[in-house]
């Protein structure tokens, strides 16, 4: 799976879940160190045990997770799929929708990308929803403030696909040298950048991958499914007809 990480799951994490509470009055000193040091041992000797509870643990707070995900889906399809403030390619009105959490400076969100145009350009009934997520620092913030800032000048897809375009590092002056060579008011564009609205457009977003544990870029909503990391676009047409037949 193909997709720029947001947070990392630490084996010290898993290690403090397998951890029963017990009391130090329980133990004497002398105790507590004996005890130390026939699990210490016991797993010197069977490794195997730990990397199994680990693993166990990692399998659950996975489980939980797809499970607390897939209600959050249920529960908060209208703001997934129909918030007013989301730009929207392809047909405004079409029968599918397909939901991209994304960030600019994200490789495998420009690899996906021409994937995505040539979907709107085939599929005539295909909604894209946009996500800006921009988890990768704050050159993603800044990318993400101006494409949504460019809206106010009409020409949020103009900036979105110059943006997914861009070769090299994107940075705060080559947002704005990319929004003034697609004709964008540069400095109307930095007073909008500023916009309560954009703050919470952000925060909507982020708090909407959070809850449907979307970690990293690319993520994609299609139907009932989440789908993390950069997809083929064979595998994009195959979940869109799979969400148009339920």
């Amino acid at each position: 799976m193909l997709v720029c990480p947001r947070r990392w799951l630490s084996a010290v994490s898993l290690l403090l879940l397998l951890a029963p509470p017990v009391a130090a009055a329980e133990f004497t000193t002398e105790q507590r160190q004996a005890l130390e040091a026939i699990i210490r041992d016991y797993l010197t000797k069977n490794p195997e045990v730990m990397l199994d509870a680990l693993q166990a643990a990692e399998d659950k707070i996975k489980s939980d997770s797809r499970t607390k995900a897939a209600a959050a889906l249920v529960a908060r399809r209208h703001e997934i799929l129909d918030d007013p403030d989301a730009p929207v390619a392809g047909n405004p009105q079409g029968n599918a929708s397909l939901v991209e959490f994304f960030d600019y400076r994200c490789p495998y969100c420009k690899q996906v990308e021409p994937a995505l145009e040539a979907l709107i350009a085939e599929d005539k009934q295909l909604r894209l929803v946009y996500k800006e997520f921009p988890v990768l620092g704050s050159a993603s913030v800044t990318a993400a403030r101006a494409a949504l800032a460019a809206r106010k000048q009409g020409k949020y897809d103009a900036m979105h696909r110059a943006l997914m375009s861009l070769k090299g590092e994107i940075n705060e002056a080559a947002v704005f040298k990319t929004a003034g060579s697609i004709g964008l008011d540069v400095e109307r564009l930095k007073r909008d950048m500023a916009a309560p609205e954009i703050d919470r457009m952000l925060k909507a977003n982020t708090s909407l991958a959070e809850a449907l544990d979307i970690r990293g870029t690319p993520g994609f909503v299609i139907g009932n499914e989440i789908v993390p990391g950069a997809i083929s676009l064979e595998t994009l047409k195959d979940l869109i007809d799979a969400a148009r037949h339920k």
